[in-house]
């Protein structure tokens, strides 16, 4: 079950749910690696660096995943992500940037 934007409860197959089906299908390939990146927490200079584009680039294509999924930010991007059933694919824990500490 989800809840849509004014806080109604949908259960699967209602239009929040549909809605979020038809935008996945939508994606360009890029929009689909920017979403798995996005998914694994991966921080927009690093998703650049992954797919060897500008971290403008990656931006762009996130304002574009945000329009076509209905959804205002990147935590909700990766909600929706989730709710299709993206958890666990493509997960890799998060590597440093320069300039930041290493996990220990």
């Amino acid at each position: 079950m989800t809840t849509t934007e004014q806080g109604e409860a949908a259960v699967d197959g209602s239009p929040a749910v549909i809605g979020l089906s038809s935008g996945f299908c939508r994606l360009t390939p890029t929009q689909m690696k920017v979403l798995q990146g996005v998914n694994s927490g991966l921080l927009n200079k690093q998703i650049a660096f992954d797919l060897g584009i500008a971290e403008a680039t990656v931006k762009a294509h996130m304002t574009a995943l945000m329009r076509k999924l209905n959804v205002r930010n990147r935590t909700q991007v990766a909600i929706a992500a989730q709710s299709m059933g993206w958890a666990g694919q493509n997960h890799r824990p998060m590597r440093p940037t320069s300039g930041l500490a290493s996990p220990v």
